[in-house]
């Protein structure tokens, strides 16, 4: 409870809670004022508090989110805040559709289509892709290399 922080105006007014759970600002002119809890793990609606110039110690309080007027300031969390994002469990499903997935499928449907692809292939076309492929030669590293083919 010590480390729960009640702010006025954003912060233009800060007390802590008591530990019985009460706060207490001070001298706070007549006007409209916004009072936020800080609190780690749990997150608190704002409440808009108007203190009365006409009637001194008069206040109201209504909450930001639905406008509805308290009778007494009684501040509850809304929901426990979530710091960590939970992971998901393992499932092939998502190492399938990630990128590194894909592209792993991908080579492996190639490493084994392509040699059923080369042996449905015309002997005839075969021997000439062959033929081509040794009078274009392979090409050497120094060739590749930048600067590398200068004779």
């Amino acid at each position: 409870m010590s480390n729960v922080k009640v702010l006025l105006n954003g912060g233009q007014n800060i007390t802590f809670l008591r530990p019985d759970g009460y706060f207490s600002f001070h001298n706070i002119p007549a006007g409209t004022h916004l009072i936020e809890v800080s609190a780690i793990g749990y997150f608190f609606s704002p409440v808009r508090v108007d203190v009365s110039a006409r009637n001194p110690g008069k206040v109201q309080a209504a909450l930001t989110e639905n406008r509805k007027g308290l009778s007494e300031l009684v501040l509850e969390p809304l929901r426990e805040e979530q710091y960590y994002e939970i992971r998901e469990p393992f499932s092939i499903m998502s190492l399938l559709k990630s990128p590194m997935g894909l592209m792993v499928g991908f080579m492996l449907a190639v490493a084994f289509l392509m040699p059923k692809l080369v042996e449905n292939m015309d002997p005839e076309e075969m021997r000439r892709a062959q033929e081509e492929m040794r009078s274009q030669g392979v090409p050497s590293l120094s060739s590749l290399l930048p600067g590398g083919a200068r004779n």
